[in-house]
């Protein structure tokens, strides 16, 4: 019997044909990355490739690599084994990966959204026989609202704070999240300000965006500044030191995770914002379809539940374990100044 054209090991999803990994977890000589986010491209591996606008946050989060950019829809081979790169949708630079070898088409999806945020290539379905995708908001309970309906409620939310004189604190991961929301932002309500983690990852990409002006937070701002204003900053500062400096403020979180009550109960959050990077459960019932594939793989997220209902649906699918995290995996786990 033929081994699979991409198998799961314990480094990550490896083609043998080529000798590349996809995003794999552990080091190895030639890994090819969907995106920046720390789940998905890991220190450690001798050769980098990815599309040339993931290049300057991978080199922002990972150091001197050696990296090689593609374009999106070009075609490199390696050892006959055909690949290219296609639009996720996710964060900017986020692809799916294509692998093809005599006539056998995989797609890797790393992670997707089908709604155009503004910032991201936005997403586009690509025909094959085996899809791996993500599931991480696979429950039909998760059911977006259209993006600009998202920012007119939390453009409303930061203007009556500012009214009743407090800063509104926004949390937003520091790489893809917190860029959306600077983009959707209305600033002529108000300064909007950043922790320096967000700071640091805009800077990086305001060569590829135009976003606003915004104000590092350091320790000369004072708080009397800050006052009415909006701050940006990663979930890991709710109940650090570093946010006693915004009193009186309101906190908002943006994720898709705002869904149920009781996550935003859990993080002390007074106002959740429903806003994801990944698709909800009819976009990625609409994205499968749309490639065609009769193959689904289920990576991470609520993956049983999700390959359950695909295979009732006619799919021949199944789940593998893998270390993606999903939108848990964009968490930062300590406090950049």
């Amino acid at each position: 019997m033929e081994k699979p054209l991409l198998v799961f090991d314990d480094k990550g999803i490896y083609c043998a044909i080529a000798d590349v990994y996809l995003d794999p977890w552990k080091p190895v000589d030639k890994a090819i990355i969907s995106h920046g986010h720390a789940d998905h491209s890991r220190l450690g591996h001798k050769k980098y490739i990815t599309h040339h606008s993931n290049i300057p946050i991978i080199k922002h989060r990972l150091g001197d690599i050696e990296v090689s950019g593609k374009e999106w829809n070009e075609t490199f081979t390696i050892n006959g084994v055909k690949f290219s790169l296609h639009p996720a949708g996710h964060i900017i630079g986020s692809s799916q990966i294509r692998v093809e070898h005599k006539g056998e088409i995989w797609v890797f999806s790393g992670d997707y959204k089908d709604e155009n945020d503004g910032l991201a290539v936005p997403f586009e379905p690509v025909k094959c026989h085996t899809f791996i995708t993500e599931c991480t908001f696979g429950l039909p309970a998760f059911k977006w609202q259209p993006q600009n309906e998202v920012f007119d409620e939390i453009n409303s939310w930061w203007q009556q704070n500012r009214e009743d004189g407090r800063t509104s604190v926004l949390f937003g991961y520091s790489l893809g999240k917190a860029q959306r929301l600077l983009k959707h932002l209305d600033s002529s309500i108000g300064k909007i300000y950043t922790h320096g983690a967000i700071e640091n990852m805009t800077e990086v990409l305001r060569s590829q965006v135009d976003f606003p002006e915004t104000t590092r937070i350091t320790r000369d701002v004072k708080k009397d500044e800050i006052k009415g204003n909006m701050v940006i900053a990663p979930p890991s500062a709710h109940g650090s030191p570093w946010i006693k400096k915004m009193t009186p403020y309101v906190t908002g979180s943006a994720s898709g995770w705002m869904t149920f009550r009781g996550a935003r109960r859990r993080r002390a959050i007074d106002r959740g914002f429903v806003l994801s990077d990944h698709c909800d459960w009819q976009g990625l019932l609409k994205s499968i379809k749309a490639t065609e594939a009769e193959k689904i793989i289920c990576t991470h997220g609520y993956t049983d539940i999700f390959s359950r209902f695909l295979c009732e649906q006619g799919y021949d699918a199944r789940t593998v374990e893998t270390q993606f995290e999903g939108e848990m995996g964009e968490l930062e786990v300590k406090v950049e100044n």
